[in-house]
């Protein structure tokens, strides 16, 4: 009887023990399956470690982005716009972590739990995925870039669909360069800098700071602000770009008044400030849809002096911004304070033309009441018409702002940021020019360029 037992006991701890190792297997396998069947050792999928059979990626006319032709992945028949979507698509091998070749990879090739990946076996390829990117505007904005490092990122601030993302350094994926890991010239060239850059955002920041100014400074609009070249913050100075001498609320903004927005930052304080930057995206963990999450824009003045503070506040001191964050800023505002979730991938069609459509959803990533909303609106527009000079963005009925943004070494890194408040063109862009010098002159030029190329 004694040895029954003890057999009993031994089996029901087998049959434990089965279980358990099944139920780990099966979940492993749930989590790591896709992967497992897209490695790169799959010969199905991959040929000499680079995709080789997959669906079609097209723009939002249905131009071939990529495509398997043979057993080869090939690209647009044209080079610039080959380079201009480069960040977007993604390179063949995975460098580009951040592209929908990769990202995507597992819906490319026609994975799904049950059937592993026999779509490829059965109908020579996987799933199509359409974007929402125009690959025109996207060629138009590589062009203005015109050789130089920067970013540029457009989306419909009503329907969340990204018409353009932008990143340079690029190079042309048919003729991969050589020297593209020893020249200089390519530094950061599989980083998609809409999505992972970061930089000093200069005074873009600025319509941060005047957000927070309107929500807890109850007359500030009746406030005049005195500039002398430079503001004594007691501890320090703070230098401003031009001499403005008195000033309301609204022209230190249109004048990008360095001495009037540094007074404003330190009657805010420290906590005020970050409350605002954070509801605006800063310090916060943004999304775009199964591409990546976007780089953490980063404002943080716990150990910032008075002086710190006041340079915190025109985006200097520390302060880092994401342009994808603050494209997104520029969409809440434009929207009246609804921030529309931007996405790039429209649709995916099966080979059974089975689609499934993306849905726009709102975001509470980054908010603003719509009061606040409106009041930069009308601020931001102020800029365009009153300072700027509505020629530089004819058509548009442009609101906007410059940043010029000073860094350690070179020419300043040049910043704009806005919307078109036309019905008809319901678009918020950011352009960033690295070492461009002044905002207006180098990414006002270029997001002018790429609006004009949207409304064409």
């Amino acid at each position: 009887m004694k040895n029954t037992t003890k057999r009993a006991y031994v089996l029901f701890a087998v049959l434990i023990a089965f279980f358990v190792g099944f139920t780990i297997l099966i979940y492993t396998f749930i989590m790591n399956g896709s992967d497992w069947a897209t490695n790169k050792a799959n010969r199905h999928l991959y040929s000499d470690g680079s995709i080789s059979a997959a669906g079609s990626i097209y723009d939002c006319n249905g131009e071939i982005l990529a495509q398997t032709v043979d057993g080869n992945r090939r690209y647009n028949e044209s080079s610039s716009v080959r380079k201009a979507t480069l960040h977007t698509i993604g390179d063949l091998n995975g460098f580009i972590a951040t592209g929908v070749q990769y990202t995507y990879r597992h819906t490319l090739t026609g994975y799904d739990f049950i059937n592993g990946i026999s779509s490829i076996v059965q109908y020579g390829k996987g799933n199509d995925i359409h974007l929402t990117i125009d690959s025109d505007v996207c060629e138009v904005a590589y062009k203005a870039l015109n050789g130089r490092k920067g970013a540029v990122g457009v989306y419909n601030y009503k329907t969340g669909k990204i018409i353009c993302m932008v990143s340079a350094p690029t190079y042309d994926p048919k003729n991969k360069p050589s020297d593209i890991d020893t020249n200089e010239k390519y530094e950061g060239v599989y980083l998609n800098r809409v999505l992972s850059g970061l930089y000093t955002p200069g005074s873009t920041f600025k319509v941060i700071t005047a957000a927070s100014a309107i929500e807890n400074i109850p007359d500030i609009y009746q406030r005049e602000f005195k500039c002398t070249g430079k503001y004594d913050t007691g501890d320090g100075t703070v230098i401003c770009n031009s001499t403005h001498g008195t000033v309301n609320f609204e022209e230190a903004l249109n004048k990008s008044c360095n001495s009037a927005f540094a007074q404003i930052a330190i009657e805010l304080g420290s906590e005020k400030l970050t409350l605002t930057a954070q509801e605006l995206g800063f310090n916060t963990d943004v999304t775009v849809d199964g591409i990546a999450s976007p780089e953490t824009s980063i404002f943080d003045v716990s150990k910032a002096t008075k002086v710190d503070l006041g340079w915190a506040g025109i985006g200097q001191y520390i302060t880092l911004a994401n342009p994808y964050q603050m494209m997104m800023v520029m969409g809440c505002i434009a929207n009246s304070g609804v921030t529309v979730e931007p996405y790039v991938v429209d649709y995916i069609q099966s080979p059974k033309l089975i689609r499934d459509i993306t849905q726009p959803q709102t975001s509470e990533e980054i908010t603003l009441t719509s009061d606040v909303a409106n009041k930069l609106k009308t601020l931001l527009r102020s800029n365009v018409k009153n300072y700027y000079g509505d020629k530089k963005f004819p058509g548009l009925e442009m609101c906007g702002k410059t940043g010029t943004a000073q860094i350690d070494d070179g020419e300043p890194h040049s910043w704009f940021v806005g919307f078109s408040q036309n019905s008809s063109t319901p678009y918020a862009i950011v352009a960033v020019v690295e070492n461009g010098g002044s905002g207006l002159s180098a990414a006002g030029n270029v997001a002018n360029k790429v609006m004009q190329a949207i409304c064409n």
